[in-house]
């Protein structure tokens, strides 16, 4: 990591830090608040023990950044009590809720939402230096594991609210009456994703001179012969 690539991250770091001290003063419920932190403490574990080895790009940080910093909020007070229209009604005289007939607080959708769009373009930059994915499948497979671990956190919600019952799960879940939550969650990371992969292959066919070169040699067959049970016998044969 270079100069310039050093002195930003700490920027963000020192931000963050701020930040979360902050949010971590009396926060509605410290139960709620110290499960909520979990992901963040092992999320921010993975980026300090990785950031000599494999630093990311400043793209992938700020992304990861902004997304920390906004689950923290939600970490603070409960994502189901987040007085997001509190405060537009005070600083903007505007409710949201009443305008769009929000029966229910969203910010927990804003998150979820937040987790694919945000989240989408760091996975593809791990998959592309790491697994060499090119053309389609630098788009697809991380749509595809954005998805598949916004269902495990759905899972660890589950599992958590098993664990812990009472109050602390309810608050930890926020599902806040509607037996859907999961499966909206679920869909609104899977379209923040998609967006952001969408976003992401459109700019580049207009800056990439070989884009539908490399698209379509992604999706060329490499190898005739079929895997399975003849892979099988070929190794048993060695």
């Amino acid at each position: 990591m270079d100069r310039a690539n050093r002195h930003y991250l700490s920027v963000l770091v020192a931000l963050f830090i701020c930040q979360w001290a902050l949010l971590a003063i009396a926060p509605v419920d410290r139960q709620a608040w110290a499960l909520e932190n979990l992901l963040v403490v092992i999320a921010v574990a993975l980026l300090a023990l990785t950031h000599r080895s494999f630093p990311l790009s400043r793209i992938s940080y700020t992304a990861i950044f902004i997304f920390l910093s906004i689950h923290t909020v939600g970490a603070h007070y409960t994502y189901a009590k987040v007085p997001y229209d509190q405060w537009l009604q005070d600083w903007l005289n505007f409710s949201l809720n009443r305008e769009l007939a929000f029966e229910r607080n969203h910010f927990d959708r804003l998150v979820h939402f937040l987790y694919g769009l945000l989240i989408a373009y760091p996975i593809r930059e791990m998959f592309i230096r790491i697994a060499g994915v090119k053309g389609f499948w630098g788009y697809f497979l991380p749509l595809d594991l954005t998805m598949s671990s916004s269902m495990i956190f759905e899972l660890f919600e589950w599992l958590a609210a098993e664990l812990f019952g009472g109050d602390l799960a309810m608050d930890f879940l926020g599902i806040q009456g509607d037996i859907w939550d999961a499966h909206k969650d679920m869909a609104l990371a899977s379209l923040g994703a998609l967006i952001a992969m969408v976003f992401t292959a459109s700019l580049n066919r207009t800056l990439q001179r070989d884009f539908a070169e490399e698209w379509n040699e992604s999706l060329r067959i490499k190898n005739q012969l079929p895997l399975g049970e003849d892979l099988i016998k070929q190794y048993l044969s060695r």
